[in-house]
């Protein structure tokens, strides 16, 4: 076959299951709605279960649902008539995939569900099945034309995308945001994106400070000791009043000028940039770049003149956040 009877071939596979996911797209009812709030108002566990390709998609959901403050797993059908039925609760939801809706390995699962008054919700193409037929919320994927014909590929891709506009939606329910996202992904890139200010500042014994009145002289030797290129100067009510970097004393050294007898508040810079401490540290990045400094001061906006941390550059950057 010629190389470009492979590209026609790719391209025949992916209009497929764009026509699939535009069907699916179009037959969004209120069962959706509904299967929506039963997810997310789950007091114990969601779940899934599917035969061959619909049992893989049931794993990706499932994990797709967990990642997203819903306790979710799979279990696979042949499996549950062997004893794994017992991993399902009365409390807890059945999420069945077929797309014919008949696969006999489901039958256990569905007659189990009926006898214990489990929630049966299921993901399935043929309205005259049994699957559809016991389902408390039914949700219909489309009747699709596969791949060569035979080859499950736009069925479980209209299933994969329904699977996760369920976990997305389930999350928009139940208000479940960045932070507790972060807090289920605390390894990997997205870990390392989702870190705040205050998982990575400076804090304690290690911030900077300097009171506003004391001379320049003795400002250098605490700049010296403290190594983060800054100092967060304060009044006697502990407010953050100004900063000084290491850029500002050597341009005063280039222009020969005695400052060492100077108070602190004469040669500072006032107003300083803060960044409150729940804030993204990929953003507090952002935010250096842009004004081209490699320091923030890290405050709470109950509190925003006090200091409480410091964040640099370095820090973020070792955290390998971009």
């Amino acid at each position: 076959m010629k190389r470009k009877k492979f590209i026609s071939a790719a391209k025949d596979v992916i209009n497929l299951e764009i026509k699939a996911l535009q069907s699916l797209k179009k037959n969004i009812s209120n069962s959706f709605n509904q299967a929506v709030f039963q997810i997310a108002k789950c007091q114990s566990k969601v779940i899934l279960c599917g035969v061959g390709k619909s049992g893989l998609i049931a794993s990706k959901i499932a994990a797709t649902l967990a990642s997203v403050g819903t306790p979710s797993f799979s279990i696979s059908a042949s499996e549950a008539s062997h004893g794994d039925l017992g991993m399902i609760s009365k409390k807890d939801i059945l999420l069945l995939i077929s797309n014919s809706g008949e696969t006999n390995e489901l039958k256990n699962i569905i007659q189990y569900a009926k006898r214990n008054k489990i929630l049966l919700i299921g993901i399935v193409s043929k309205t005259n099945s049994l699957l559809f037929k016991a389902s408390d919320i039914k949700l219909k994927t489309p009747k699709v034309m596969e791949a060569e014909g035979i080859v499950p590929t736009a069925s479980t891709t209209a299933q994969l995308a329904l699977g996760d506009a369920l976990a997305i939606s389930a999350m928009k329910y139940k208000k479940f945001d960045k932070m507790d996202f972060k807090k289920l992904h605390p390894a990997g890139s997205l870990g390392a994106q989702l870190k705040t200010v205050e998982d990575i500042m400076f804090t304690g014994k290690k911030i900077p400070f300097i009171d506003e009145n004391i001379q320049m002289q003795k400002a250098l030797k605490i700049l010296s000791q403290k190594k983060l290129g800054i100092l967060i100067v304060r009044n006697k009510k502990k407010k953050t009043t100004g900063i000084i970097t290491d850029g500002q004393i050597r341009r005063f050294n280039q222009k020969k000028i005695d400052f060492l007898s100077l108070p602190v508040k004469k040669i500072m810079t006032k107003k300083p940039i803060f960044i409150d401490k729940n804030e993204l540290a990929a953003k507090a990045l952002s935010l250096m770049n842009s004004k081209k400094i490699t320091s923030l001061i890290v405050n709470n906006k109950a509190k925003p003149s006090i200091a409480i941390g410091v964040i640099h550059v370095h820090t973020i950057l070792q955290s390998n956040i971009s």
